[in-house]
């Protein structure tokens, strides 16, 4: 049997994780993964994180099977955090998953198991792993918008693509601090795309992965909120991996808006029914410590402030390498990097030229340009500029690889 297995494709972002391990450049910089890192570039275990999980070992409680939606706390308190009101909570339900790729495959299930063969809107550019998710679910996908003369998102592409989503269609929309690009539409633009969703019928599908990491918490879960309002159906897949920095404890949450609670009868015994033959039942911890830490208002608040905390180093390190290029004649690039914002920046850079910035300077990216702006210690900006603007410079850049 094995011997019948076809080469199957390597994940380019952990492939060139890889490559960034093996490379004995101490100047190197990883800036491929979506992870934050403080200023002397370690992923911390926040405050108020380590104090919820110092609780939960002091209260030691039983590790049984929590059920197929998890832990429910959790699941309450998400649904709170994101939608904000009774009202919209009152129309909701939750399931924990495995972080927010689980929610995403959870709910792209959910769609394939109501409407076999649905379409589903992404983005161009979009999240590596958008496509391979919906389209491993059995979902046809389809692309809207993209990159204008300056490297931004084109917002009438974007709308007169979307114009075309049909009734019962699926348009994935990442919430906030888009992946890969770092811009986001403005609110009056998501105002159109709600006005466009309730005229054609399609189902927006919400990707939060970042909130907290743009504007601040409320501000990066507006658009969210406005569609929960104003629309009959919204789908909401949720990480905690970014905002609590619990990467590797795979904390996330699928969320299902309806038109009234009634509407929602049988949607979370479908979410449980597809997490049963996914991975059964999610793990404990992760969702215990956010359901300890937003369930006290202290642990809550500390958290906030740790959040915003990481919002502006974030914020900070985009400006430094927006004055750093401004300083090296690349006005027009660092421009483009201005408007950018939360984790990820792109840059104005091809696949050829992204080779030679990793080969040249030991700078790892994406071959797409995207960079990890959250992954700099604030020392190496000045490098990380440099090695950008020498491969501008270098006219016709190729890769040896």
């Amino acid at each position: 049997m094995l011997e019948l297995l076809p080469a199957p494709p390597v994940d380019p972002l952990w492939d060139l994780a890889a490559e960034f391990a093996a490379d004995p450049r101490p100047e190197r910089l990883n800036l491929v993964l979506g992870v934050y890192r403080d200023h002397t570039g370690v992923t911390p275990v926040m405050a108020a994180v380590r104090e919820a999980e110092i609780r939960l070992a002091e209260r030691s409680a039983s590790k049984e099977y929590r059920g197929l939606s998890g832990n429910i706390a959790f699941n309450r308190a998400m649904l709170s955090m994101v939608l904000g009101t009774e009202a919209l909570t009152a129309r909701a339900t939750a399931v924990q998953t495995v972080a927010g790729t689980g929610a995403l495959r959870l709910l792209a299930d959910l769609v394939s198991r109501t409407r076999p063969g649905t379409t589903v809107w992404i983005s161009d550019p979009a999240y590596v792993n958008h496509r391979p998710i919906l389209e491993g679910a059995g979902l046809r996908v389809r692309t809207y918008g993209r990159l204008d003369s300056t490297g931004l998102p084109d917002t009438a592409a974007v709308l007169d693509d979307l114009s075309a989503a049909r009734r019962d269609d699926v348009v994935l929309l990442q919430g906030c601090c888009h992946n890969p690009t770092g811009v986001d539409p403005s609110f009056a633009m998501w105002e159109e795309l709600a006005a466009l969703a309730a005229a054609n019928g399609w189902v927006p599908f919400v990707d939060l992965a970042y909130h907290g990491l743009g504007d601040g918490l409320a501000a990066d879960l507006r658009a969210t909120r406005m569609l929960a309002e104003r629309l009959p159906e919204v789908l909401i897949a949720v990480s905690c991996s970014k905002n609590f920095g619990l990467y590797s404890d795979r904390t996330g949450c699928a969320m299902v808006v309806g038109s009234s609670g009634k509407a929602l009868t049988h949607v979370e015994t479908a979410l449980q029914n597809a997490a049963r033959t996914l991975y059964s039942m999610p793990p404990e911890h992760g969702a215990a410590v956010v359901a300890t830490v937003l369930e006290d208002e202290r642990l809550r608040t500390e958290w906030l402030a740790e959040l915003d905390v990481m919002r502006h180093r974030i914020t900070a390190n985009r400006a430094d390498l927006v004055a750093h290029l401004r300083a090296l004649g690349q006005d027009e690039q660092a421009t483009s990097l201005a408007r950018q914002k939360g984790m990820f920046s792109m840059l104005p850079l091809t696949p050829d030229r992204m080779g030679v910035l990793r080969e040249r300077f030991g700078i790892y990216g994406t071959t797409t340009g995207r960079i990890n702006i959250a992954g700099v210690s604030a020392h190496r900006i000045p490098y990380l500029a440099q090695g950008i603007a020498a491969v501008l410079e270098t006219p016709h850049a190729m890769s040896s690889v």
